[in-house]
């Protein structure tokens, strides 16, 4: 899981355009919105086209996102038991 974890970051650094972050600037369990690392809801648009692009994962209920995308842990846990 460490490895998807690493990866989450690079995507999240790459298709959110923080470049001024390296991945090593991102805990597995920083908070990703708010006073976290400060993403907004069109951020979490990205952040549902990169489950569903990248691992084949499509969010019905938009209120699950909330517990998804809490951090990267919980979008890696996430990811694990739903890849297709």
């Amino acid at each position: 899981m460490e490895n998807l974890k690493i990866e989450l970051k690079e995507k999240i650094i790459e298709n959110l355009n923080l470049e001024d972050l390296s991945i090593d600037d991102i805990q597995d369990d920083d908070t990703l919105f708010g006073d976290g690392l400060g993403l907004d809801s069109i951020d979490a648009l990205e952040l549902i086209v990169i489950l569903d692009k990248d691992y084949g994962i499509k969010i019905s209920d938009p209120k699950k996102g909330k517990t998804i995308f809490e951090s990267i842990n919980s979008m890696a846990q996430f990811i694990m038991d739903n890849r297709n």
